[in-house]
């Protein structure tokens, strides 16, 4: 039986307009994961396990969690208190960074929600920022095979944008290609492009030892990249916002900084 999880080996692409340009790319991978199917494919990898440490692995508690459930439980939920009819539901499938060598930082992953008869219904962007804040954002417009949604951030991911841009995601579902968009707008202007383009790699301890030898400590790295690339920033001299200037914009936070957290420890 072919399995449905996968292997994505992509390139992402960051291109900022406003108020000085800068542009970068590079190349990573994710993994395409059944929900249903973590612990089958934890007893049938030998480099992939689920909630146990290995060279990749997959912790429920490494996305957004409720009351302890695992992951597919934990959207559902989710969706519900957005409002999302959840009973159609019957398979979620994850793009998403592994822990490597049990590390792990997401910037973004995306699920998708299919019926029985593998019909989209919807998707969620899973945003976390470097203070390990994450937020959901719920797509359920389709427009000509891609989720659209353009929608206020009310999130901090960036010290070099104001938190009163809006967010725009075009994401198209994966097939043999993968292609996801994501801008940042100012009203009608778009002052930041993000692309993540890959190619499908069907997964297997051989591929995922490709991917170790040709993406080595792959989330470290990246985690690297996000403060390489604003320290160039702040370098060109580029506005610094703070965080804690307006926790207000800040909202439907999982996992709340103390900064913006109504309850400080």
């Amino acid at each position: 039986m072919n399995s449905p999880s996968a292997i994505y080996e992509c390139n992402v692409m960051h291109h900022r307009l406003s108020p000085k340009v800068h542009r970068f790319s590079y190349r990573l991978f994710y993994l395409w994961l059944d929900l249903d199917e973590l612990d089958l494919l934890s007893s049938r990898l030998r480099f992939f396990k689920h909630n146990q440490w290995s060279l990749f692995s997959f912790f429920d508690t490494d996305h957004i969690s409720k009351n302890s459930l695992q992951t597919k439980e934990s959207l559902l939920q989710t969706l519900k208190e957005s409002g999302v009819e959840t009973s159609s539901i019957a398979k979620i499938r994850l793009l998403t960074f592994p822990r490597i060598l049990g590390y792990i930082f997401n910037p973004v992953c995306f699920y998708y929600c299919f019926d029985v008869h593998e019909k989209p219904l919807c998707a969620v962007a899973e945003v976390t920022n470097t203070f390990h804040e994450q937020k959901p954002y719920v797509l359920t417009e389709q427009d000509g095979g891609t989720f659209r949604l353009i929608t206020p951030k009310h999130f901090y991911v960036s010290p070099f944008f104001d938190l009163e841009l809006n967010f725009d995601f075009k994401l198209r579902l994966p097939a043999d290609h993968l292609e996801i968009h994501i801008d940042d707008r100012q009203g009608d202007e778009r002052v930041m492009l993000t692309s993540l383009t890959g190619k499908r790699r069907n997964l297997t301890d051989s591929a995922l030892l490709v991917c170790a030898i040709k993406y080595p400590l792959l989330t470290l790295r990246v985690i690297f990249l996000i403060h390489w690339h604003a320290l160039r920033l702040w370098m060109k001299g580029l506005t610094v916002y703070r965080k804690a200037a307006h926790p207000e914009l800040q909202r439907g936070v999982h996992n709340p900084h103390h900064s913006i957290s109504p309850i400080k420890p």
